[in-house]
């Protein structure tokens, strides 16, 4: 493909997902599902790898995110970004209304807006294209978030027509996103945020950019700088202009003639708010007509002609029981409030985060406080505060833990960390997932042998750690459900297999903190040996380049726990191999391997290879394994149903090796 029918394609597939991204954000109808759209977003990465020069700021992948910021440049906004006079009851309305009335002879109606609880930012466009993100900062400057901007997929990176303007709207993070993010802040140990609104700022201002594309963030616009360059007559009239140059507004407004008829819309969102896929926290009542806001005009601090009602908060006052601990899959201990009944934001709650150690000590919270309750993003109940006024007066602080309420071994509080863990690998609350991670197929690869099967094993008390797996017998495997004496026999044999696997796979399936097949491959290299490892000190580690202080601290303190050694004996007993079986990194980088240097991509269904062990074969022998095809590639390999992949090797001429010719390969390296 020449650079001129790249280009041609490029723009075609741009078009194709502008549009798409129009229809899904801006209309709320999509003309295409999700993998549709991904495979043509896929297409279009390839290309621009490929012809990386045709690469422009409004492709859509430069959502993808991945710059690594300095730091945040400021930004003067030219019209300061002015906040909102509050209201909080329908007297506080009915007030702003008769001000208004004084200051305008014209007949005025409102636009009711959701006020979405997120960070307030500008964007600034150029002939179409986004040139400019910044928040609000404190209305008069704000930082330069351009990059993190353009991972937000639901924000433009170019308009339907090529206009120049400025907008402004609300970045937030939805409910779902946010709850995901917590958990998995949660299970590493992390602090969590204490709601979305949080999360979203928190996101907007990473220096990775990859970061924020990571997090799922969403936007509505609602604003302007400028109405004239809208050439809108009304706060409606603007929205529905801003709709058609694809930014996404929000349909949830409503036009009232009257304070009464506002009240009306705030009373039927204060019903359905908890329902919404994203959290708000008041309406914004804003006059329609752009002529008598003119009139009604500004204070230093906001526009006259607009106000926020702000919801009461969802609080409720109750007491706490107990505390209950409980280890989650990667062995975080975490505590939750056992608490009288309590009715808040439409459920009765009885139970509520209290997310880690640091928070409970933070915020002093003691068995029998009385406490208030709030659902974080209206989702999630959690302990705000306690109403030291009704605490008892015999009360004592909360003794934290010092062992797993489950097996009771020591629990461990990492420096880096805000959580208790437990890493013992006996635990029971850890075993059956340690135990499918150690049978899978990028670990020790034990045939048959699913989570189906390390269920039963478990529940019939066979297996309490890896170990066990090798002490397991035929008549033990044939009394679980639907296993016959065949299928049995072939876990045994698989089973025996595992045993000859190179040091690096038994690391992957210890499932050590942090430690993926890469590390382990790096460990496996430089220490030869289990015993070696075992030993290392962690000066050892960090000489091990970018393995970082983070594993290194892990590794060491995994190896120390006397469990792990006395599990580690056993699988020695057992047979299990505890040496490197691998070409080392001195031979690596000399050997005369059909690999070295190369860059391959594995395609298809290959006989007599899985694609996870063929990729780590030739990665042990110098050569790079990536997964698309592109002009950097060297080398691809296709097996039975190769697909796109192998016609775009034949497009670019790639050598390509099919079944015969890898089979000659290997028995050519075997013969050497």
């Amino acid at each position: 493909m020449t650079e001129h029918e790249a280009k041609l394609a490029i723009d075609k597939l741009r078009q194709e997902l502008d549009a798409n991204s129009y229809a899904y954000y801006v209309k709320d109808s999509p003309l295409i599902s999700d993998s549709d759209y991904d495979k043509l977003y896929q297409e279009l990465l390839q290309l621009e790898a490929d012809f990386p020069s045709l690469v422009t700021a409004d492709s859509p992948s430069q959502r993808v995110g991945g710059m690594i910021l300095s730091g945040f440049e400021k930004v003067v906004h030219q019209v300061p970004m002015l906040s909102l006079s509050n209201a909080f009851n329908k007297n506080d309305l009915l007030s702003f209304d008769q001000r208004l009335r004084k200051l305008t002879e014209q007949d005025l109606n409102y636009v009711c807006e959701l006020k979405i609880d997120g960070l307030s930012i500008s964007l600034q466009y150029e002939d179409g294209i986004l040139v400019r993100g910044a928040t609000r900062g404190d209305g008069t400057i704000g930082e330069d978030i351009t990059q993190n901007i353009k991972t937000v997929k639901s924000i433009p990176l170019k308009l339907q027509e090529p206009i120049s303007l400025e907008v402004r709207g609300e970045c937030f993070m939805p409910k779902q996103s946010f709850i995901a993010l917590n958990m998995s802040r949660e299970q590493e140990g992390q602090e969590v945020f204490a709601n979305p609104r949080n999360a979203a700022a928190g996101s907007l201002r990473q220096l990775n950019s990859a970061i924020t594309a990571s997090r799922n963030l969403d936007a509505y616009l609602y604003s302007t700088a400028d109405a004239k360059s809208f050439a809108a007559n009304s706060q409606e009239e603007l929205l529905e202009r801003m709709t058609q140059l694809g930014f996404r507004t929000n349909n949830l407004r409503r036009i009232c003639g009257t304070i009464d008829e506002v009240w009306s819309f705030i009373e039927e969102m204060t019903l359905e708010r908890n329902q919404l896929p994203y959290e708000i926290d008041g309406i914004v009542v804003k006059v329609n007509q752009f002529s008598a806001q003119e009139e009604i005009g500004f204070t230093v601090k906001a526009p006259k002609w607009a106000i926020a009602y702000k919801f009461p908060a969802e609080e409720a006052q109750t007491i706490i029981r107990d505390i209950e601990w409980t280890v989650g899959r990667t062995g975080v201990v975490t505590p939750t409030a056992i608490m009288d009944p309590v009715q808040l934001a439409g459920t009765i709650v009885r139970r509520a985060s209290l997310h880690n150690v640091d928070l409970i000590r933070q915020r002093d919270i003691r068995l029998l406080d009385t406490v208030v309750v709030h659902k974080a993003g209206d989702i999630i109940p959690e302990v705000t505060r306690v109403i030291l006024e009704e605490r008892p007066l015999d009360s004592q602080p909360y003794p934290i833990p010092q062992t797993c309420p489950t097996c009771h071994s020591n629990l461990v509080h990492l420096e880096e960390e805000v959580a208790l863990r437990c890493i013992n690998p006996k635990c029971p609350a850890l075993l059956k997932e340690g135990l499918t991670h150690f049978v899978s197929r990028d670990a020790m690869n034990m045939t048959g042998i699913g989570v189906r099967i390390i269920d039963q094993l478990f529940e019939k008390h066979l297996i309490e750690d890896v170990a066990d797996l090798y002490r397991l017998t035929l008549d033990q495997l044939l009394t679980m459900d639907k296993v016959k004496e065949k299928s049995a026999s072939k876990m045994l044999q698989a089973i025996e297999k595992s045993k000859e696997n190179s040091l690096e796979r038994l690391l992957t399936g210890l499932g050590i903190r942090h430690v993926g097949t890469k590390a382990a491959l790096q460990l496996a290299q430089n220490f030869k040996t289990l015993a070696n490892l075992m030993q290392a000190s962690l000066e050892d580690l960090l000489q091990i380049d970018g393995l970082g202080t983070v594993i290194a601290d892990s590794v060491q303190t995994y190896f120390s726990l006397e469990p792990v050694q006395e599990m580690m004996q056993e699988l020695q007993d057992a047979g299990v191999n505890t040496i490197y079986l691998g070409l080392s990194l001195d031979e690596i980088e000399s050997v005369d391997s059909i690999w070295q240097d190369k860059t391959v991509v594995l395609t298809g269904t290959l006989d007599n290879y899985s694609r996870s062990d063929l990729k780590k074969m030739i990665e042990s022998q110098g050569g790079k394994v990536t997964g698309s095809v592109s002009k950097k590639t060297d080398l691809v390999v296709a097996g039975e149903a190769a697909g796109s992949k192998l016609d775009k090797a034949l497009e670019l001429g790639i050598p390509v090796w099919y079944q015969d010719d890898l089979d000659q390969a290997m028995e050519g390296k075997e013969n050497e």
